[in-house]
């Protein structure tokens, strides 16, 4: 369980501070705040992404529409499913045959501000936004030949879950490529997202998930003990 909430937390990071790179570079916090522009023009996407945590995997298709729906489909763990449709966060986990639902109000520092503009202001007041190593595009990582923007997050405060996040945008598409974030125990979290599509015309039916009838209920997950 405590996994799942870090992965929520981690998804909550980036939907909601998903806007973050444009063109016209100065400064670190300069880039990250124009191209919050981009994001925040987009509709709607999709994309296939795969999530690492220690030694675990986790790979399915992201759906999000603006300004708060937002589902994720697994096919590792096949059948597994995270969907909010705005009021009510549903967690299918097949392997316990469990439901997870948890309604979402609108006030306070919660699950709401998953993929709304409030996100980046948060990120902004809580971390330090600086380059990995500069403004110039690099490899992902050692050997490979995608070329992207590396950033860093770091907490300003010791209360917060992860002591830094690394941030990798691809500079053609100002998409996100890879969210790395670690916490202060060193447990690491690395999302990978490819093959985003963008303004589909997704429907608010897509954010309608109906859970297996015979699985067991627990509802307001996130304050039980």
């Amino acid at each position: 369980m405590k996994k799942l909430y870090k992965i929520l937390a981690v998804a909550v990071l980036f939907f909601a501070g998903s806007a973050l790179f444009s063109q016209g570079i100065t400064t670190a916090s300069t880039y990250f705040k124009t191209i919050s522009e981009y994001y925040a023009s987009l509709k709607d996407y999709e994309a296939d992404f795969e999530i690492k945590i220690n030694k675990d995997e986790y790979a399915g298709k992201l759906s999000y529409k603006t300004p708060d729906l937002l589902r994720l489909d697994y096919s590792n763990p096949k059948n597994q499913v995270i969907c909010f449709n705005g009021d009510m966060l549903t967690i299918y986990l097949p392997r316990s045959n469990a439901i997870l639902q948890q309604q979402i109000t609108s006030s306070g520092k919660n699950a709401a501000s998953v993929a709304t503009a409030q996100g980046l202001s948060l990120l902004s007041r809580y971390y330090t936004v600086a380059y990995e190593t500069g403004q110039n595009a690099e490899p992902l990582e050692e050997g490979s030949d995608e070329m992207v923007i590396k950033f860093v997050l770091s907490r300003k405060s010791t209360s917060e879950a992860f002591r830094y996040i690394k941030i990798s945008v691809n500079p053609q598409t100002k998409l996100i490529r890879r969210i790395e974030a670690t916490t202060a125990k060193d447990e690491n979290f690395v999302f990978d997202f490819y093959e985003y599509k963008l303004n589909q015309g997704i429907t608010d039916q897509r954010f309608i998930y109906d859970p297996p009838s015979d699985a067991n209920n627990y509802n307001n997950f996130l304050f039980s003990e």
